[in-house]
C-alpha cells in the first residue's frame, strides 16, 4: 500500500524547538514560548487563565468582546490578550484590580441587551456568559436592561436562533463561513444596531443552511441551539400503543460521558445500552450495525464502479446528511458521483419497520423508532419525506442528538456512570469494529477499503489500519493497490476543505482525463461525527482527537474488524435482503438526490 497525507502548515505547536523563542514575564513569572504565540496561550503555560467570550480554540480571533484585555508594561493602552502576539521582554499583567472592574463592566453592558431568561435557556449550565457573570459576582443590574424583542427562527427544524440571546461575538458566523464555507449566518447593519441574522435577512430554512449544527456548537450562549424534542421522546415511550426502538450512533457513546463529568473518548457503550432500555425501549440496536450494512452497500456499489466499469468515478459517501443538502445545492454538478446508498441511520430505521417487525410479528405503523445521534442534522434527514418512507411508514420517527440524550437521563433520575454494561437486541445490534469508525473522519473510506479489498480479492487485508486517512488535516489522500490497480482516496471534512478535491475532479472531467482520485469520502463537522453539531460543548481539536482515540481503540477492541464478517449483516442477507446491491436492496437501503441550487454553478 502507498499513501501520502500533507498536513496543512501550522504554526509550531507550543515547546517546540524548531521556532524561534521569545522570553517574557506574565504576573512576574517567567515564560519562554515560540514566536507568534499570542498572549492568551503564553498565560496558559503559566496556568494563567484570562476570561474570554468570543475566543474559541477552532477559530481565529476577533477581539470582538473585550474581556481579554491586559496591561503591557511601559504600554499606554491596554492589550487584547487573544490577538497580540507576545514579544521579547514584555511584562505583562491579566489581573488587577482594575482590569477586574473594566471586565465586570464589559460583562454587565452585554447582560443589559441579553434576556433574563436563564431558567428557559436551552444553554442554561452550559452558557458561557453566565458562567462569567457567576465569576465576576454579578448579582445586581447597574445598566438599564434593554431587549429588544425579536421572535426566534424556528423555520428549519433542526436548530433554533434566539436573536435577543446573541452577544455579537462572531463565533457563528465565522465558523459557518470560513470553516463550513455555507455562508447561512451574517452580521447584517452596523453600530449599535449590529445584529447576527441569515444572511439577507430571511428566514434559516431560506438560507443556504446545511443544518450541520456547527454554529450552535461554537455559540456561547443560547442564541443557537438544537431542537429539542426530548418531549417528544416521553410521549412516546409512555404511549401503550407504541413499540419503542432506539439506535446509538458510533460517536455518541464516545462523548455522552463528557455530560457527566468523564473526560472525552470514554466509551460507554454498555451503560448506554442499559440506560436506554431503563427509559422504556423496547429493543435496543446499534448505527454501528447499519454502518456495517452500509459498507456492504457501498463497497460494493464501489467495485461495481471501479472494477465493472459501471458509473461513474469518483464514488463519493453519503452518510453526513448536512454534505448531502451541500451538495444538492452547491455541487449538484456531483449527483452522479454519489453513492444511493442510505446513511446508517436510515437503513436501521427501514429495518427496524420491516425486518424486525416481521420477526416479532408486530405491526410496523405501531414501531417507533428513536436515534441519538451527534449531529443535528439527522432532524433534518427525516424530512427528506420522498426518500426515507421505504417501510411504507416513516422509517425513523425522531432523532435526538447527544446533548438531548444527556438530559433525557438526567430526567429520568438513572445513576448514570453506575449502572451496569448491557447488550444491544442482537437482530440488529451486533457489529464489527469496521463499523465503530464511522464516527471519526475517514473511519467510512477505512472501512469501505476493507471490504472492497475483499470483495476483489476474495481474502482480507493483512494491514487494516489505513494511517493515512486518520488525523485531523483537513484533507487527507492515500492510495492502496488491489489486483495490480491503484484506487486513490480522498478524506475531507468540515465543508470548506471539500471544495479544492472537487475542483481538482472537475478539471480533470473537463480535460478527458481520468479522475485524480476514485473515492471520496465528505463529512461536514471538522473531526467527523465525534465533532457533530449535537455534541456536548467545548470541543476542540484535542477533544476530537480524545474522541477519536476512543473509537480506534473500540475497533481493535472487537473481535470481528471487517463489515463483510458480521454474522448478523449475513443472515439478514440470507433471510430478507438476499444480497447487496439486489433489488430489495435498492428498494430499502438506497436512495436519490434533487438538485436544488442556490447558485447557479
Amino acid at each position: 500500500m502507498v499513501a501520502t497525507a500533507t498536513p496543512p502548515s501550522a504554526p509550531p505547536a507550543i515547546g517546540s524547538d524548531t521556532a524561534a523563542r521569545v522570553s517574557l514575564k506574565i504576573n512576574g513569572l517567567p515564560v519562554t514560548v515560540p514566536a507568534g504565540t499570542t498572549i492568551l496561550e503564553a498565560a496558559r503555560q503559566v496556568q494563567v487563565k484570562i476570561p474570554t467570550l468570543c475566543k474559541n480554540d477552532d477559530l481565529q480571533p476577533t477581539a470582538a468582546c473585550g474581556l481579554c484585555i491586559v496591561q503591557v508594561a511601559k504600554q499606554p493602552r491596554m492589550s487584547r490578550a487573544c490577538c497580540t502576539p507576545v514579544v521579547e521582554g514584555m511584562e505583562i499583567t491579566t489581573h488587577s484590580g482594575e482590569l477586574t472592574e473594566i471586565r465586570r463592566t464589559v460583562l454587565e453592558l452585554l447582560l443589559s441587551t441579553h434576556p433574563n431568561s436563564c431558567l428557559t435557556c436551552g444553554r442554561n449550565g452550559t452558557c458561557e456568559l453566565q458562567a462569567l457573570a457567576s465569576d465576576f459576582g454579578i448579582r445586581t443590574e447597574n445598566i438599564k436592561r434593554i431587549v429588544t424583542p425579536v421572535p426566534p427562527d424556528t423555520s428549519n427544524g433542526s436548530i433554533i436562533i434566539d436573536f435577543t440571546k446573541c452577544v455579537k461575538c462572531g463565533r457563528c458566523v465565522q465558523v459557518c463561513q470560513e470553516v463550513q464555507d455555507v455562508w447561512a449566518l451574517s452580521f447584517l447593519d452596523r453600530g449599535i444596531n449590529t445584529r447576527m441574522a441569515p444572511a439577507g435577512d430571511i428566514t434559516l430554512a431560506e438560507s443556504p443552511c446545511v443544518k450541520c449544527g456547527q454554529c450552535s456548537n461554537h455559540c456561547p450562549t443560547g442564541a443557537i441551539v438544537e431542537n429539542d424534542e426530548t418531549a417528544a421522546v416521553w410521549e412516546a415511550l409512555h404511549n401503550p400503543n407504541k413499540h419503542c426502538v432506539v439506535q446509538i450512533a458510533p460517536a455518541v457513546r464516545v462523548a455522552i460521558g463528557e455530560a457527566f463529568g468523564l473526560p472525552p473518548g470514554t466509551n460507554l457503550t454498555g451503560k448506554l445500552y442499559t440506560a436506554l432500555r431503563r427509559l422504556g425501549f423496547k429493543a435496543v440496536f446499534d448505527t454501528n450495525f447499519s454502518a456495517d450494512l452500509t459498507i456492504m452497500e457501498e463497497a460494493s456499489e464501489f467495485v461495481e464502479r471501479f472494477v465493472h466499469k459501471r458509473g461513474q468515478l469518483p464514488l463519493i459517501t453519503s452518510c453526513c446528511p448536512s454534505w448531502t443538502d451541500f451538495m444538492e445545492k452547491m455541487h449538484y454538478d456531483f449527483i452522479d458521483n454519489f453513492s444511493t446508498a442510505k446513511s446508517p441511520q436510515q437503513m436501521l430505521g427501514v429495518l427496524a419497520k420491516t425486518y424486525y417487525a416481521q420477526k416479532l410479528g408486530l405491526d410496523p405503523a405501531k414501531v417507533y423508532v428513536a436515534s441519538i445521534m451527534p449531529c443535528t442534522a439527522k432532524k433534518f434527514e427525516l424530512e427528506r419525506t420522498h426518500e426515507m418512507y421505504a417501510s411504507g411508514h416513516i422509517d425513523v420517527d425522531l432523532a435526538l442528538t447527544t446533548r438531548e440524550l444527556a438530559r433525557l437521563i438526567k430526567q429520568s433520575g438513572l445513576d448514570f456512570l453506575n449502572l451496569p454494561d448491557g447488550e444491544a437486541d442482537s437482530i440488529l445490534g451486533d457489529y464489527t469494529g469496521a463499523g465503530a469508525l464511522f464516527g471519526v473522519t475517514g473511519g467510512v473510506m477505512e472501512a469501505a477499503l476493507r471490504t472492497a479489498y475483499y470483495f476483489v480479492t476474495g481474502h482480507n487485508l493483512e494491514q487494516i489500519e489505513f494511517e493515512s486517512v486518520r488525523g485531523l488535516q483537513g484533507v487527507k489522500q492515500a492510495a492502496i493497490t488491489i489486483n495490480g490497480s491503484t484506487i486513490r482516496v480522498a478524506v475531507a471534512h468540515g465543508l470548506a476543505n471539500v471544495e479544492n478535491v472537487l475542483e481538482e475532479v472537475r478539471a480533470a472531467r473537463a480535460a478527458g482525463r481520468e479522475p485524480p482520485v476514485h473515492f471520496i469520502e465528505v463529512m461536514a463537522c471538522p473531526g467527523g461525527c465525534i465533532g457533530g453539531g449535537g455534541q456536548p460543548y467545548g470541543v476542540n481539536g484535542e477533544v476530537r482527537a480524545r474522541r477519536a482515540a476512543g473509537l480506534y481503540q473500540h475497533d481493535r477492541d472487537r473481535r470481528l474488524r471487517f463489515s463483510h464478517e458480521n454474522p448478523e449483516v449475513k443472515r439478514l442477507y440470507d433471510e430478507f435482503l438476499g444480497r447487496p446491491l439486489s433489488h430489495k436492496a435498492h428498494e430499502l437501503l438506497h436512495t436519490r438526490y434533487t438538485a436544488r441550487p442556490m447558485y447557479k454553478r
